[in-house]
């Protein structure tokens, strides 16, 4: 395709990889971004064997292996002590990026950042973007900076602002919710007193499905020197996260909950002075028809947000922008790009759609006999060998479809 004017909405994981692609193709790419500066902010996320491989073909994996810190098994206790989930990466066989790879949000921004300052486009900062409009020929954007109000053409726009996103068309979405559940999230310095949470495990503990606490060692933070860091996780109803704002909120009361569950939890817990040391974190399920239609595509969680159950977020926007990457260089219209898009995309979004559906309210629910179903399967799974090889590979990112 011959050089395109095109727009990219929101700098996150799937904006700022896509922007690197397709500014390295020869393409006029202009990046809007509601804030003003990619802070560094964000909580840790899990990089899956498909999110590393991607980001090899983006030329960044050297860096980020720097960063964050490597992850060989994912593994969960119930309230009991007993073994629920034991997830080895080993399991995949021998091979280039066979693990994960624990990091900060903020670290993935601020690497993809960097390398997308080293090819020609232009970015919008601190701008919010109002409208859009597919005009056959062209696409409208319609944005605010500051007090004044801008309109600004280019031939295609690429919608990746995250999961609430306004901007994806309301034509291509069938459906779009809030989980009910969410998460508190923390991140600390991995000192001498957190040691045993240094191994390469992602470590969970669960009682029921109404509680659960997770564990992410995810490396250094640029600007913060060597010094690495755990992410912690609470599991909650999003009806219960504005107790954790009103005065007279019963942090003891929580310190108990999260120790009866998880004792060696006791010196991160024991230092939290105020409930707002804790950010909220909710998560929306989205189901799109198709991912682009005319001159307007949307990638990222604003094309298929879920629940970050598998931990499959990063991951999906990365894969979505090699995706997009691999289009626009094949294709010679538009309509050609979303179908090359959907050809490579719509199995493994499809799939992992489903399953996070079908596996949240075993972990984050009230429902009755939710843990008891879980613990079954997930122990069946690995004493079955074909099931323990899907867990794992559903785990890595790399399924396409249920069989």
């Amino acid at each position: 395709m011959h050089k395109q004017r095109i727009a990219i909405i929101g700098a996150g994981t799937a904006g700022l990889a896509s922007a690197i692609l397709l500014a390295r193709q020869g393409h006029d790419v202009t990046l809007f971004e509601r804030a003003g500066a990619l802070a560094p902010v964000g909580a840790g996320i899990l990089l899956q064997p498909s999110g590393l491989a991607a980001l090899k073909e983006l030329g960044c994996l050297t860096h980020i292996l720097d960063y964050g810190h490597r992850v060989d098994a994912l593994r969960g206790l119930n309230a009991s002590g007993n073994p629920i989930m034991n997830v080895a990466y080993a399991d995949l066989g021998e091979g280039d990026e066979v693990f994960g790879l624990g990091v900060h949000r903020a670290t993935l921004c601020n690497i993809l950042d960097q390398t997308l300052l080293a090819l020609p486009h232009r970015r919008q900062f601190c701008c919010q973007v109002e409208s859009v409009e597919d005009r056959g020929t062209e696409t409208l954007v319609r944005f605010r900076h500051g007090s004044e109000e801008h309109t600004q053409a280019f031939d295609v726009l690429l919608v990746a602002n995250g999961s609430a996103s306004q901007l994806r068309p309301a034509s291509l979405v069938q459906y779009d919710r809030q989980y009910p559940w969410g998460a508190m999230w923390l991140i600390r310095p991995l000192t001498e007193s957190l040691a045993g949470f240094r191994s390469p495990i992602l470590q969970q503990r669960y009682r029921s499905s109404r509680q659960m606490a997770g564990m992410l060692p995810t490396g250094r933070v640029p600007g913060n020197g060597d010094v690495p860091m755990v992410s912690f996780f609470w599991s909650l109803p999003v009806s219960d996260m504005a107790q954790w704002r009103e005065q007279g909120f019963d942090l003891g009361k929580w310190r108990n909950d999260v120790l009866r569950l998880w004792p060696d939890l006791n010196p991160l817990v024991d230092a939290i002075q105020s409930p707002a040391e804790l950010l909220p974190a909710t998560y929306r399920d989205v189901v799109m028809s198709r991912w682009g239609q005319g001159r307007i595509g949307v990638i990222g969680d604003a094309a298929h947000a879920m629940s970050p159950q598998l931990g499959q977020g990063a991951n999906m926007a990365l894969l979505d922008a090699v995706a997009v990457g691999r289009a626009v260089g094949g294709a010679s219209t538009w309509n050609d790009v979303w179908t090359s898009f959907a050809d490579q995309r719509s199995g493994s979004i499809r799939f992992y759609q489903r399953m996070s559906r079908l596996l949240t309210p075993m972990f984050q629910s009230h429902l009755r006999g939710a843990d008891r179903a879980r613990d079954l399967a997930l122990t069946i799974s690995q004493k079955v060998p074909w099931l323990k090889r899907q867990m794992v590979e559903t785990v890595a990112g790399r399924k396409q479809k249920w069989w």
